[in-house]
């Protein structure tokens, strides 16, 4: 698979990081509670392929129901330019806050975030896209 170094930040760019991916994005639309009232779009990457360049200080984390999904934002600005999913507590992801001219192309797959638990024993890939 082709890898680039993707680079972004929040808002104020106080948080910055950089994510190796292939410049095609396979990108989750999540219909759950808080994936709905943020708009989010996510994709994911193994941990070892995302580094926190700047503004670890900057960061807050926002937790809820299981606690498993850490969702990472800036406290300046309030943008969320990474979290840890509930699907992958291994991975992260962060296409909304990339900046342009890396991506190639994106690719949107819809997930039942609604009914997650049955939306997770159905999809075949989503696990191992942390690995």
């Amino acid at each position: 698979m082709e890898f680039v170094k993707h680079t972004g930040g929040c808002h104020c760019g106080a948080v910055r990081f950089e994510v190796l991916s292939s410049p095609d994005l396979h990108v989750f639309h999540c219909s759950c509670s808080i994936c709905t009232k943020k708009q989010n779009h996510h994709f994911i990457v193994p941990k070892s392929y995302f580094t926190l360049l700047e503004g670890l200080d900057d960061l807050t984390t926002y937790t809820f129901n299981t606690h498993v999904a850490q969702h990472t934002f800036c406290k300046i600005c309030g943008v969320q330019s990474f979290y840890t999913p509930r699907s992958n507590p291994d991975g992260y992801v962060s296409p909304h806050c990339l900046d342009p001219g890396t991506v190639r192309s994106v690719t949107v797959e819809n997930f039942c975030g609604e009914k997650w638990e049955e939306s997770m024993q159905a999809h075949k890939t989503i696990r191992g896209m942390s690995q």
